[in-house]
């Protein structure tokens, strides 16, 4: 059973259940999520809710991990079309999918999340129509397939789905239009760090990212990258997808990798030089670059902490 939170468009999603008129979050209580959802996800309350909010807010470090993510969901948005962010949380990264005027769907298993996303829309998304909010499970999706020009999967969706994982996959994969957009998040390692920068003062690091940016990277490859230490898991609580594993299924599926990014390889673990970095305009807007370009290089795929993927399905064919 699927339960729409709100709608604020007239305009219809693609075969949805008709949902409440009403547009407050309270409209959730007429339905609930699947019975195989997660309970860890679906059962969050308000202040699990914020926590996730302020995830990306509050340090530099939190702010490098957002530009980083912003950055790359506005390079491969879709222009038009209806866009869909599976597992949208709170909606942090949902107003980056699609164009100023695209309609969009937020589908989450929490109505806490989904309700917090209605609050905070406004403050971050302008004038953009608020989404249509559904409850229901990523894997089980209540939508016709090929029916978005971009589907995004964040959040490290398919690790923490477990088992369930290569169901959500094909599930949300099956949603994307022909010439339509996928984007995913995956979580292949523990994170990395520069051992260049590491050993500099956190003045230091500012100071050197002011310089040209091929210099730095010529500096940073002299003493490579090190591997932060693995965190501690239950067995079998967190699968971990990998770049080669992904883009292998995409291609034996005809599709077109169109960009692969490690989020903040350099400094990303590095709290203390980041902030550094963002007192000065110049170092900071070189980091960014930086990790951007640090980002596409295979070998820092394998050990880190954040992986963004962005996908196009193929067009279908035109018979003559």
């Amino acid at each position: 059973m699927v339960s729409h939170v709100s709608r604020s468009t007239s305009a219809r999603a693609p075969r949805t259940p008709r949902p409440s008129r009403s547009a407050r979050p309270e409209a959730a209580e007429q339905g609930s999520a699947p019975p195989t959802a997660s309970a860890r996800f679906r059962d969050l309350d308000p202040y699990r809710a914020a926590r996730e909010w302020a995830r990306y807010e509050g340090t530099a470090q939190r702010s490098l991990w957002r530009e980083l993510r912003e950055r790359f969901l506005e390079r491969h948005a879709a222009n038009e079309g209806w866009v869909l962010d599976v597992g949208s949380g709170p909606g942090r990264f949902t107003p980056r999918l699609g164009g100023p005027a695209s309609p969009r769907v937020a589908l989450d298993l929490s109505r806490e999340m989904l309700a917090l996303l209605g609050q905070e829309w406004r403050r971050h998304a302008g004038r953009r129509p608020l989404p249509h909010r559904v409850i229901g499970d990523g894997a089980r999706p209540p939508f016709a397939s090929a029916a978005f020009a971009e589907v995004a999967l964040l959040g490290n969706a398919l690790g923490f789905s477990e088992t369930a994982g290569d169901r959500l996959w094909a599930a949300t994969v099956d949603l994307v239009a022909p010439g339509g957009t996928f984007v995913v998040e995956i979580a292949p390692g523990a994170g990395e760090r520069s051992r260049y920068l590491a050993r500099l003062p956190a003045t230091s690091a500012a100071r050197l990212l002011r310089s040209p940016i091929a210099a730095v990277r010529l500096r940073l490859a002299r003493e490579g990258f090190a591997p932060e230490p693995a965190r501690r898991k239950d067995a079998g609580a967190f699968r971990r997808y990998t770049v080669a594993e992904l883009s292998q299924r995409l291609a034996g599926a005809g599709w077109e990798v169109l960009e692969v990014s490690a989020v903040a390889p350099a400094l990303g673990a590095d709290a203390e030089r980041i902030a550094a970095a963002e007192r000065d305009p110049k170092a900071w807007a070189h980091l960014v670059e930086l990790e951007e370009q640090l980002g596409r290089v295979p070998e820092r795929w394998g050990s880190a902490a954040a992986v963004l993927l962005a996908a196009r399905r193929p067009k279908l064919e035109t018979r003559h």
